[in-house]
């Protein structure tokens, strides 16, 4: 899949000396959805602001669709549009002259019938001669998406785009997402909600200190790195695992009610037929059994985890 924006050894050092980002490098592919994940003061924002040349960075580059974020500025950044955390909207003025305005901000035409287009997909239709400082908080993140919708962008970064905002409203913009992409628009997002990249991306990176530690297509990472757990209910209590089973690493429930094996998710499926029948034979009778799989948030937990 062709490259849309190239990251290449990017840092940021702030005056205080605080080094925001380290030696980024990271590559987007036209048309997908990337999801970027991290904990807080991770260099998420730091390193969208830098992409999107609201962050001038210390050294390296940002190429952005052939364009040099820095030496051809203008050209990289009417391809972007950008959802700030912030609820930064102009309180008095009106839904449909804000996102108008922003349209004219990157040069283009007015075009009534594309601000209409965008009003409609986001549920703003019915809101549009309305000042930004009467609507609720998720209707202003709403007219903050229409605002970087407006000059038919064809890349999106959207962070953190649903913080505070409610389930329906979240599930609405995922609909969203989804169609942006399917209309061919390039989708970044950053998030605390892992069921939201898990739900949406399909490539992950994983930042941590101001660096990149992973970046992987997002059902390999399950693959790879998430974990089985394959969980006995047991006829009767034990009082510990029977040395028979002692070699798969077997634990014992809390309540002793339960036998639990943990395992890759790519193990060879002859080691779980050994182990029940290992289990058949020290005499260990259950009642029921059930597998689970690690989510993308004990992957993601673990990664952090590893790189503190």
């Amino acid at each position: 899949m062709q490259t849309i924006i190239t990251v290449s050894k990017l840092g940021k050092t702030y005056a205080s000396g605080f080094q925001a980002l380290k030696g980024i490098d990271l590559e987007i592919r036209r048309g997908e959805i990337f999801a970027l994940l991290g904990p807080n003061g991770a260099g998420k924002t730091t390193l969208i602001s830098t992409i999107c040349g609201i962050v001038n960075p210390s050294e390296g580059s940002v190429v952005v669709d052939g364009h040099d974020i820095l030496t051809d500025y203008r050209a990289a950044r009417a391809m972007i549009g950008l959802v700030p955390q912030e609820l930064t909207t102009d309180a008095f003025e009106t839904v449909w002259a804000t996102v108008s305005f922003s349209r004219g901000l990157f040069g283009k035409p007015p075009n009534p019938a594309h601000i209409e287009k965008v009003l409609k997909s986001l549920s703003l239709w019915g809101k549009k001669d309305n000042k930004i400082i009467t609507l609720s908080g998720g209707m202003k993140r709403r007219v903050l998406i229409a605002k970087a919708l407006s000059h038919e962008p064809d890349i999106l970064f959207l962070d953190e785009p649903t913080a505070g905002v409610d389930v329906e409203l979240r599930r609405d913009m995922w609909q969203l997402v989804r169609s942006l992409q399917a209309s061919g628009v390039t989708i970044i997002l950053t998030t605390h909600y892992i069921e939201e990249a898990e739900e949406m991306a399909d490539r992950i990176g994983v930042i941590n200190g101001g660096e990149i530690i992973l970046v992987e297509e997002k059902a390999e990472l399950m693959r790879k790195l998430g974990q089985k757990k394959l969980t006995l209910q047991l006829d009767h209590a034990l009082d510990h695992v029977p040395a028979a089973l002692e070699q798969y690493g077997m634990e014992l429930s809390a309540d002793k009610t339960e036998l639990i094996y943990t395992y890759d998710a790519h193990d060879e499926p002859g080691r779980i037929i050994a182990l029940l029948r290992h289990i058949d034979e020290a005499g260990v009778k259950f009642k029921d059994l059930q597998t689970t799989q690690s989510s993308l948030e004990d992957i993601f937990v673990s990664l952090v985890r590893e790189t503190a």
